[in-house]
């Protein structure tokens, strides 16, 4: 039928259709897991484009595993939380080879005369991520979470390149653990947009993959050009092969990108060797690492050597030191965020720090100078933790005209007054009109993930709040087209692409309004949750506090913030402007069929008779329920097994109800 995308004629579309997907998908594989192109990128496009064709004039052939669906449709408004097959657990670390001697003692001491080796990798510096194919179709990625229960990222899993959507196996199911990435091209180039957007930048890789992969909006991930490392290969939450090598071998036939440094050692000297070798060797890589890992080969020994309750002792992580440097604190000044929160910044000699050149450092607040002891003149030492961002970590020697920092009492900004609350950390300038405020505001108002206003960056609000044009959020909405001509580097073509980006962000739902408001404690998740427990902005601004505790995970302080925010003439006129520039108020899904258990919360402890505490938590969860770690006055029921912990004191204290697997069971009415 084809060679390399040339399609026979007379194939009929079916064969066609295969034909190029055959082709296409061998293609990808040679360019984003191989780095071995063999046909130019215009080929490629025009192959995609004849695939895109066929699939539109005959829609029922298009299948979720072709490569033209790689990005998905609408945004989404949250993410899912999914249980996994099996605990995802992080790894213990340790820090020098002694600590690294110690672990490889406690192998030995468990397994005895048991001949054993080792597999050493490089420790990937990313985000952790499962992916499950049903009968080798690509179905569903979870990110790692809590190890128990992750978020459900599919669709934007589905734009990484390197990540199939089909796999030849026979198996019915079949899972693989693995890690999203961001190179270096991709994070500089990532940061550079960002630059021009006048959007902050991504600290590091990890934060910038994470963030990637999270987004609402599979388009943006797909931009971002992620990279999935496969490392561990499953069976209904278990390890396929009899051990981790012939794992790592199988994966690699089965398409996926592996880590292509990785070694079998035969003892402690060999993986101390190897993690040498690539200390020496890291900065060659495109990608960033922060360690090696160490992992028992045979997985009959990794299941007798088993698990603590965080991580398996079968495995560790041989973490780099952080890399250091020596400066000097040339001055310390304040950065007003939104919130009105003044944080010092350390402004330093300039320094290079693996590769990269560091002039400023964070000093986060008062408490943190005092702490360090440090002041203006002093040499420090610096760190990239992470190899990327920039902190103090102690002062090396102080200088001789040295002179302390002093929070000032009026904002550096505007002259308001300058307070610091009872039981907080951070100084705030209370003035709510101040200019360094409102332009912070405006940029987390028109950020991406927010209203996403492109093209509203830190040069242009800069503009728009110098020059009068923005004095509340609400006036972004006012714009003309010819207030936005007469500012500096601003042309027609590029104001009337802004204007039709702000009347697009009308369209946004309820939890990015909730968002840009900026409420203190609000982010996105609170917004989402928030906006599905009242459905309504009015409402959320008229509830009582305990009516706002009602939400899910809303404490007694975000009630708070969110209560007095709607409490202050200032914000509710902002709302009232935002209501008559078209936003919406109103947040419409469709909610989950209410079980038995619906709006009671749980907390398990000990050990039940029956039921595993993961079962007990799914049954809950299927019902209508909710099952969180922590005992508090909003706690329904405690259900207490054999061995209670200290929940169940707690419980007993607040007065919560104490029962046991038979009234669980009761109360769950006989659902499987």
């Amino acid at each position: 039928m084809a060679h390399d995308g040339q399609v026979f004629p007379g194939a009929g579309p079916e064969g066609e259709i295969e034909s190029l997907r055959e082709a296409l998908r061998r293609h990808e594989h040679l360019y984003y897991v191989l780095d071995q192109p063999e046909v130019s990128d215009a080929e490629y496009d025009r192959l995609m484009q004849r695939l895109r064709d066929i699939e539109t004039a005959h829609p029922e052939l298009t299948t979720p595993d072709s490569p033209t669906q790689r990005v998905g449709g609408k945004p989404r408004e949250g993410f899912v939380k999914v249980r996994h097959s099996s605990a995802m657990l992080s790894l213990d670390n340790v820090f020098n080879e002694g600590e690294l001697r110690d672990f490889d003692r406690r192998v030995r001491q468990i397994l005895g005369a048991e001949p054993y080796c080792y597999v050493a990798e490089l420790k990937l510096d990313g985000l952790s991520m499962a992916v499950q194919y049903d009968h080798g179709a690509f179905r569903q990625a979870v990110t790692r979470g809590d190890g128990a229960v992750g978020e459900d990222v599919t669709e934007n899993a589905r734009t990484i390149r390197s990540l199939p959507l089909r796999v030849p196996t026979d198996l019915a199911q079949l899972e693989t653990r693995g890690e999203v990435m961001m190179n270096r091209k991709a994070f500089d180039r990532l940061n550079a947009e960002r630059d021009e957007l006048g959007l902050s930048r991504f600290a590091n890789p990890r934060n910038a993959a994470a963030g990637s992969i999270r987004v609402l909006e599979a388009q943006i991930t797909a931009a971002r050009r992620l990279e999935y490392f496969a490392y561990f290969l499953f069976a209904a939450g278990q390890p396929l092969y009899p051990s981790h090598w012939e794992s790592l071998d199988a994966l690699v036939k089965l398409g996926f990108k592996v880590n292509p440094h990785r070694r079998l050692c035969s003892g402690v000297d060999e993986l101390i060797a190897f993690y040498r070798e690539w200390e020496a060797k890291r900065d060659s890589l495109p990608y960033e690492i922060d360690g090696v890992v160490a992992k028992v080969d045979s997985i009959a020994q990794q299941n007798e050597l088993g698990w603590t309750a965080k991580a398996p002792r079968w495995a560790i992580a041989f973490k780099y030191a952080a890399r250091q440097a020596e400066t000097v604190v040339e001055n310390i000044d304040v950065h007003v965020g939104r919130t009105g929160a003044l944080t010092p910044v350390a402004y330093l000699t300039p320094v290079e720090v693996s590769g990269v050149t560091v002039s400023r450092a964070t000093l986060h607040n008062e408490d943190e100078i005092e702490r360090l002891g440090v002041e203006i003149g002093d040499s420090v030492l610096i760190e990239r933790s992470g190899d990327v961002i920039p902190k103090v970590v102690r002062v090396t020697s102080h200088g001789s005209g040295r002179r302390p920092f002093r929070m000032p009492a009026q904002c550096p900004v505007c002259g308001g007054k300058v307070v610091r609350e009872e039981g907080e950390v951070a100084s705030r300038c209370i003035n709510t009109d101040c200019p360094a405020r409102l332009k912070e505001s405006v940029l987390h108002f028109a950020a991406r993930g927010v209203m996403d206003i492109d093209g509203m960056g830190e040069v242009l609000v800069n503009q728009l709040v110098d020059k009068g044009l923005i004095r509340s959020v609400v006036d972004i909405y006012r714009l003309t087209l010819e207030q936005l001509m007469e500012l500096d580097r601003m042309g027609k073509k590029s104001a009337e692409k802004l204007l039709a980006n702000i009347s697009r962000s009308r369209q946004l739902p309820l939890p990015r309004v909730l968002t840009a408001l900026g409420i203190r404690f609000v982010g996105e998740r609170t917004a989402q949750l928030l906006a599905e427990h009242f459905d309504s902005l009015d409402t959320i601004a008229t509830v009582e506090r305990e009516e706002l505790e009602a939400a899910e995970e809303v404490g007694p302080k975000v009630a708070e913030s969110i209560y007095q925010f709607f409490r202050e003439d200032r914000n509710r006129r902002l709302v009232q402007g935002l209501r008559e520039a078209g936003l919406q108020f109103e947040h419409h899904f469709k909610r989950k069929k209410a079980g038995p258990l619906e709006g009671l919360t749980f907390v398990l402890t000990g050990t039940l008779p029956n039921l595993a505490r993961e079962d007990a938590a799914v049954r809950i969860a299927s019902a209508g329920g909710k099952v969180t770690d922590s005992v508090s006055r909003k706690t329904s029921y405690v259900v207490a097994g054999d061995k209670p912990g200290s929940k169940l004191d707690k419980a007993r204290a607040l007065g919560v109800q104490i029962i046991d697997e038979p009234a669980l069971l009761e109360l769950l009415g006989g659902l499987p």
